[in-house]
């Protein structure tokens, strides 16, 4: 019997030690369906939050809704570009720019009274297509800043948006600052422009109305197909405003190319 006894015992601890390692087994495969549901749940979460970050940035400030507020006189897909110029002028120029770049500003100061000059005689309008890359590579949040701020002057009308387009870059910053992320730094600048800076302006470039704009017009521009600013295209050809040796293109330059180009 005390034989007897010991077997069962021993049959009674192989049992136990089976049914421990089924039920260890069991809690390691329930922590591995955790684990990979956690995993899959972070990741729709990364996604989800990565959508509701550009939703909430596509917000109306003003009214707290989810439609973009959209400035006046606006053209394109989505209405995404910038036209100056007269509407039925017979070609077109499209400027690919950030207002951080600093070999746009060097194109801008070399050329810019002349591309203007030319647009103002009709010979072409201009198609601005506005980026914002360079706050992802050089930090900050000038870029995007800059153009919500644009918006807000093309909301004020293409005349004003032009002088101020033209301001910013007469005024940009070190490509290692950020001084257009600075909202009162670019209402300073605004005063630069006569009439620009109403009420309207200033409420629209302090709570950022536009940013969901500006998201929208740096996103076209990513999808344009446009690797580099400045890029200029006259009549979907593209011009090397910048030369050889680095340096824009000086106004009788580019005008010279301009002529060249449309056979005049």
């Amino acid at each position: 019997m005390p034989s007897t006894h010991k077997s069962a015992k021993t049959v009674t601890a192989r049992e136990r030690l089976k049914q421990a390692q089924q039920a260890e087994a069991l809690r390691a495969k329930r922590r591995r369906a955790i684990t990979i549901g956690v995993s899959v749940v972070a990741a729709v979460a990364v996604i989800a939050g990565g959508a509701t970050l550009a939703v909430n940035a596509s917000k109306d400030s003003d009214s707290g809704s989810s439609t973009v507020a959209i400035p006046a006189n606006t053209s394109g897909p989505d209405n995404t570009v910038i036209v100056y110029g007269k509407a039925d002028a017979p070609h077109t120029l499209a400027v690919y720019e950030d207002f951080r770049c600093p070999v746009c500003e060097s194109f801008e100061t070399a050329a810019g009274p002349t591309v203007k000059e030319l647009a103002d005689q009709g010979q072409y309008k201009i198609e601005y297509h506005l980026a914002a890359f360079l706050d992802n590579n050089l930090g900050g949040k000038g870029s995007k800043t800059a153009l919500a701020a644009a918006g807000a002057a093309l909301n004020e009308g293409v005349d004003k948006f032009k002088q101020f387009h033209d301001v910013l870059y007469a005024n940009q910053p070190a490509e290692s600052e950020d001084g257009f992320g600075d909202v009162n730094h670019i209402l300073e600048l605004a005063d630069q422009v006569p009439g620009l800076k109403t009420e309207a302006f200033t409420k629209a470039v302090t709570e950022g109305t536009y940013k969901g704009w500006a998201n929208k017009v740096a996103t076209a521009f990513n999808k344009s197909g446009v690797s580099g600013t400045p890029t200029v295209k006259l009549d979907g050809q593209t011009l090397n405003v910048i030369g050889q040796n680095g340096k824009a293109l000086t106004g009788e330059q580019f005008g010279a190319l301009v002529k060249q180009t449309i056979g005049g």
